[in-house]
């Protein structure tokens, strides 16, 4: 495996892929499958070569096993509900993130060039999907199931418990007067469009402190997605809903 480049003096490629293997939990019986999960297009031969195939069939495994769990998990949600629930969790701000706890970074098989400007977003969403379509391969989908709610299932709860019930707001509001002895004040930032179809931006303000805006096709729906943002950068993560 040793005759793809590292980009990272410290580690060679097998340190790499036996490093993953520890961070995952998993060992594998074909460990070319992991190495080519590894692998970016930068540093691969070939396109195929890469972890490209890899993130395909990872993605659509990940949909599967997210959709089943909010079936099972949650008869009184209807489909488009469901859908919603599932666009947000199986997300590229989500794959990378769990990538970034797990230190996925770290193993990655990439060109010195792409490393330059700090780690791509794009880079560690592909690589989780990647690794979840080699496990797969490597293990089954029972395995391969197991691991993604390891990892997935605070976030399937996360998205489930604040889609359109209000809990954002709530949350927030818990967490404001236990932590930080405030409570969420919503203000109005800007809105636009015509008055048939406006568009509100909302930011949620704690004890002085404002987190990023979000718009919504109305004031209860931005309030909800900037209630949504505060949690998230509370907990040190991206805010979900920074665009319209």
């Amino acid at each position: 495996m040793s005759d793809i480049p590292s980009p990272d003096d410290t580690l060679s490629v097998d340190e790499k892929v036996e490093r993953c293997q520890q961070i995952i939990g998993y060992r594998f019986r074909d460990p070319s499958l992991l190495l080519s999960a590894l692998t970016h297009s930068s540093v691969a031969t070939t396109r195929t070569q890469s972890n490209e195939r890899m993130e395909f069939l990872g993605d659509s495994i990940l949909g599967v096993v997210v959709c089943e769990r909010l079936f099972r998990s949650y008869p009184e949600y209807l489909e488009g509900e469901l859908t919603k629930i599932k666009s947000v969790v199986v997300s590229r701000r989500v794959c990378a993130k769990i990538s970034r706890q797990l230190d996925l970074d770290s193993c990655l098989i990439v060109g010195r060039g792409m490393l330059r400007t700090g780690m791509p977003r794009s880079l560690l969403s592909d690589v989780f999907e990647a690794i979840v379509a080699a496990i797969f391969l490597d293990g089954g989908y029972e395995t391969a199931t197991r691991f993604i709610l390891e990892h997935m299932e605070p976030e399937i709860r996360l998205a489930a418990d604040g889609h359109g019930g209000g809990n954002f707001k709530s949350l927030l509001q818990q967490l404001a007067q236990r932590d930080l002895k405030g409570t969420p004040v919503y203000r109005l930032v800007d809105e636009c469009g015509p008055d048939h179809s406006k568009h509100f931006q909302i930011v949620a303000e704690i004890t002085g402190k404002r987190f990023a805006p979000a718009w919504g096709r109305n004031k209860k729906e931005a309030e909800q997605r900037a209630a949504g943002n505060a949690l998230s950068q509370l907990r040190g993560e991206e805010a979900p809903y920074t665009s319209m």
